[in-house]
C-alpha cells in the first residue's frame, strides 16, 4: 500500500517523519541534491504516465496543457533549485556596528523539520511537486496532502514516491475532507497550502491551534488593464492563452478585464479571432481540457445564467459547444455589473467579463476597493502608464504584457498578498520559506562587553551614551 489514506496510518507516518529528521536535522548538500535527482528523474521517466493520468482525472486534459503546466514547470524548477542549492545554503554574512565589536554575525539557514504540503486538483503535479523541490532542498521531511479530485495522479504518485522515498521522509497522503481536516491538525514544522480563500482560513485555523508557520498559496480575482494605446490584438496574444491553459482552470489567469470604454467591440472581435486560429472547435479537439468534474461544471453555467439573468452579454467563442459536455469555450462576458455572481467570485474557468473605462484612475479605483488579488496583468508599453497601476495598486505578483507565466519563472518569487495568500515560495524565498533563518553572533577571545558592565555612570557609559543615542 502505497497510498495513506487512515487517520491512523496519517499520525503514525507523522510520528516517524518527527523522529526521522531529529535523527538528521541538517542533511548534507550532496544528500539533498541526491534527493532532487531522484525527484527529477520520475517526472522525466514518467511524463507519458502522468499525462494520461491526469487526463482520466479531467475527463480529458490536453496533453500540453500538462506539458506545459505540469511536466515543463516542475522540472525547470527542480534544476534551477540544484544549480543555485550551494550558493542557497551558505550562511549570509550581516553586518556588526562597532558597539558590538568585535565580533561577526551570520544567519545560518536550518531546515524547519516536517512540512505539511495541501496540494490542489488544478495543476496536480506542479503545485505538489513544487513545494516538495523547494522543501527537500531546505533540508526538511514532508508529508502532502492530494486533492481528492484526483485519484489517477494521487495513485500514481503515490506509488513513484514511494519507490524512491522512504515514507519517513516523504509521503503521499489520499482521502477525502475529512483527512483534510485531520491534515491540518498536525503540528507541522511548516504547513503549505494551495486552494480557495475559505479553505485557507479553516487551513489557518486549523494550523493555529498549534501555532504551526503557514504559507498560503490562494487565489482571488485576478484584473487585467489594457491601456488606450496599446493595439488591441497585440494586448489579446499576451493575455489569451493565460485565460486558456487547463482551460482557464489556473489560480493566476486573469479573472476579469478593464478596456477602454470605446474598445470593447474591437476587443470581443481580437479575442474571437486568436481564439479561433487556437481552437477552432471546441468538442472532438485534444487541445481542449475539460471542466475538472460535473459540479465545477454547474457551477461556472450559473455564473453564466446568473450574469446574463441580469443583463450581461454572453458571447461564447466557440460555435460547436452545445454547453452539455465539460468542455467549455472562452466565453466573454460584457455589460457586466458587480450584483452579477460572476463579478464577485473567483471563476476559475473559461468565462472573461470585460469592464470598460473611461481613465486609468476609474480601473484603479475599481482594483483597490476589491480584496487584493494574487496577479494583476498590464497591457501597455507606455513607461508611465505602467508604473501609475504598479505603485497604485496591490496584487501578489504582475505581468506587464504577458499573463500567467511569471509563476514559472524560477527566480521571481510567488505569494499573494492580503486575501490572495500570505508567503512566498519558489526560488531562493522557496527555499527560506522552507528554513529557519537562524542569527548567529560570535565573539572570540577579546570581548569588550564588560565596559557595559554596572556599576553604571561611570565615563565609559557616559561616552557611549553620548555617541550612539543621538
Amino acid at each position: 500500500m502505497t497510498e495513506i489514506t487512515t487517520k491512523t496510518a496519517l499520525t503514525d507516518t507523522f510520528l516517524q517523519q518527527k523522529e526521522y529528521f531529529a535523527s538528521n536535522t541538517y542533511p548534507s548538500y550532496k544528500e539533498r541534491i541526491s534527493d532532487l535527482e531522484k525527484l527529477k528523474a520520475i517526472i522525466i521517466d514518467n511524463q507519458e504516465a502522468f499525462i494520461n493520468a491526469m487526463s482520466q482525472d479531467f475527463g480529458h486534459r490536453s496533453a500540453d496543457d500538462s506539458r506545459i503546466g505540469d511536466i515543463l514547470t516542475t522540472v525547470m524548477g527542480i534544476n534551477y533549485a540544484i544549480k543555485k542549492l550551494k550558493k542557497w545554503m551558505k550562511p549570509e554574512k550581516k553586518h556588526i556596528g562597532i558597539l558590538f565589536q568585535p565580533a561577526k554575525g551570520k544567519v545560518v539557514f536550518q531546515p524547519k523539520g516536517v512540512i505539511g504540503i495541501i496540494a490542489p486538483w488544478n495543476y496536480p503535479v506542479f503545485l505538489t511537486l513544487g513545494p516538495l523541490t523547494t522543501a527537500l532542498a531546505a533540508g526538511n521531511t514532508a508529508m502532502i496532502k492530494m486533492s481528492e479530485y484526483t485519484p489517477n495522479t494521487n495513485t500514481l504518485l503515490a506509488k513513484l514516491i514511494a519507490d524512491i522515498f522512504p515514507r519517513n521522509k516523504v509521503a503521499i497522503i489520499c482521502g477525502e475532507s475529512d483527512m483534510a481536516a485531520d491534515f491540518s491538525s498536525l503540528s507541522f514544522d511548516h504547513l503549505f497550502f494551495t486552494g480557495s480563500t475559505g479553505v485557507g482560513r479553516l487551513v489557518m485555523k486549523a494550523a493555529a491551534e498549534n501555532l504551526v508557520p503557514v504559507t498560503l498559496e490562494l487565489g482571488g480575482k485576478s484584473p487585467t488593464i489594457i491601456d488606450n494605446d496599446i493595439d488591441i490584438k497585440t494586448a489579446v496574444s499576451r493575455l489569451i492563452l493565460g485565460k486558456t491553459l487547463n482551460a482557464g482552470q489556473t489560480c493566476v489567469a486573469p479573472d476579469y478585464i478593464f478596456c477602454p470604454r470605446n474598445k470593447i467591440a474591437e476587443l470581443t472581435q481580437a479575442f474571437q479571432s486568436a481564439y479561433q486560429s487556437m481552437y477552432p472547435r471546441t468538442e472532438k479537439n485534444d487541445d481542449c481540457s475539460c471542466i475538472i468534474n460535473d459540479a465545477q461544471k454547474a457551477r461556472l453555467d450559473s455564473l453564466l445564467a446568473d450574469a446574463e439573468a441580469k443583463g450581461a452579454t454572453i458571447m461564447p467563442l466557440s460555435a460547436d459547444s452545445d454547453g452539455t459536455s465539460r468542455k467549455m469555450p472562452l466565453t466573454l462576458i460584457t455589460d457586466v455589473n458587480d450584483d452579477m455572481t460572476v463579478m464577485q467570485q473567483e471563476i476559475f474557468g473559461p468565462l472573461l467579463p470585460i469592464i470598460g473605462y473611461n481613465n486609468i484612475d476609474e480601473a484603479i479605483t475599481y482594483i483597490n476597493s476589491k480584496p487584493r488579488p494574487l496577479a494583476l496583468y498590464i497591457c501597455s508599453f507606455s513607461k508611465s502608464f505602467q508604473q501609475q497601476v504598479l505603485l497604485n495598486t496591490h496584487a501578489g505578483g504582475v505581468c506587464i504584457n504577458d499573463a500567467a507565466f511569471h509563476v514559472a519563472v524560477d527566480d521571481l518569487p510567488f505569494g499573494g498578498i492580503g486575501a490572495s495568500g500570505m508567503g512566498q515560495y519558489h526560488g531562493s524565498e522557496g527555499f527560506k520559506t522552507f528554513s529557519h533563518g537562524k542569527s548567529v553572533l560570535s565573539r572570540g577571545r577579546i570581548s569588550l562587553g564588560s565596559l557595559l558592565f554596572p556599576p553604571f555612570g561611570n565615563k565609559i557609559h557616559q561616552l557611549l551614551f553620548k555617541l550612539f543615542i543621538r
